[in-house]
């Protein structure tokens, strides 16, 4: 990991960021429905997600290749967006940007990390389960009337 950068709360290269997103979120088109909310999303709105949100970024060398917002809800700390390039997976970036967000929720008094995931992407269950998440719950996307995501939390 000692090559690996990570910073908090700093400003993008927002054009950067949304081609990580894309890339990794890629392998998700034609795999869930709905379609993921980053279809909808640009570097501009990345930008106001960061003004409302808390930015972790992991950088190889100059090149971004990992990332996570964190918004505190509700006496929890949320995660979306969680992305690691292809080629870095499997080196601990998103078990870095997991301790990164404790240490925050700690300092911020609260309780959990809560995250979602697609309920078809059952790969990503199991990371977050190897991460010490638990599944405590499924949610339906507004129009579905079955569930289109799992909620996992993990206790502090």
């Amino acid at each position: 990991m000692s090559r690996y950068r990570f910073t908090v709360g700093e400003e993008a290269d927002w054009h950067a960021l949304h081609a990580l997103l894309t890339a990794c979120f890629a392998g998700m088109e034609g795999r869930i429905d709905p379609p993921s909310s980053l279809n909808r999303m640009t570097a501009e709105t990345l930008r106001g997600k960061a003004r409302d949100e808390v930015l972790v970024q992991c950088f190889w060398n100059r090149d971004l290749v990992g990332c996570g917002f964190l918004a505190p809800k509700a006496g929890v700390l949320y995660m979306g967006k969680l992305a690691t390039a292809p080629a870095h997976r499997r080196k601990g970036i998103l078990r870095r940007i997991m301790e990164i967000a404790e240490v925050l929720a700690r300092q911020r008094g609260l309780c959990a990390l809560v995250l979602q995931t697609r309920i078809e992407l059952v790969e990503n269950h199991a990371a977050f389960a190897a991460l010490g998440f638990q599944e405590t719950g499924t949610t339906a996307h507004l129009g579905f009337d079955r569930p289109t995501s799992v909620t996992m939390r993990k206790a502090l």
